[in-house]
């Protein structure tokens, strides 16, 4: 486990949006993203609500083969990445310098500034600290194929394939079942 302070940038100068004018339509009510060090989300979001930086670091639980047993895991929703609420005008220095943070996230010389919505569409999604992710459907579900070479034809859902977006069917063709793998998002729910 990293120590809290490891790797922390005690002097500088800024990168990007270092100008008066860039930080104009800026509020502090704005959410902004702060890039940080690889694997130091949680070092980043402590030091960031030390200086009294409102953060949010959505983490997702999903269940994960591991030594070949199913296990619940949780980790960071986006690797790399807190969202912040602050000042630009009057914290910029202190966020960019905060143990953990590589830099706030810039498209020129303006902060990436974050919609109040997706922050609060994922707050939504949360269940104890967490985004669960839910399998669209269940082992045995009669499922149709929407799009591609098996277009329109009804096979059984048989298991989701890791982090691949990918899907195992099981098609009743001439007689046999065959499994097949495809596109999660050529499969609907059949009725």
């Amino acid at each position: 486990m990293a120590r809290v302070g490891a790797g922390c940038r005690q002097t500088g100068i800024g990168t990007g949006a270092s100008s008066p004018g860039a930080f104009a339509t800026m509020t502090s009510a704005d959410w902004f993203l702060v890039h940080t060090q690889p694997r130091q989300e949680l070092v980043a979001e402590q030091s960031l609500l030390r200086l009294g930086v409102e953060t949010f670091f959505p983490r997702i639980r999903q269940q994960r083969v591991i030594r070949r047993r199913p296990r619940v895991v949780t980790g960071p929703l986006f690797p790399g990445y807190v969202f912040a609420r602050f000042d630009v005008a009057t914290r910029w220095r202190a966020v960019n310098y905060a143990c953990g943070v590589t830099r706030i996230v810039v498209f020129g010389e303006t902060p990436a500034v974050v919609p109040d919505e997706l922050v609060s569409g994922l707050v939504a999604r949360m269940e104890e600290g967490a985004v669960v992710v839910r399998q669209r459907f269940a082992a045995g579900d009669r499922v149709r194929v929407s799009w591609g070479p098996f277009e329109g034809l009804e096979a059984l859902f048989e298991r989701e394939l890791s982090d691949q977006q990918r899907v195992v069917l099981l098609l009743q063709t001439v007689g046999f079942p065959a499994r097949v793998v495809v596109d999660v998002t050529q499969v609907e729910r059949a009725s």
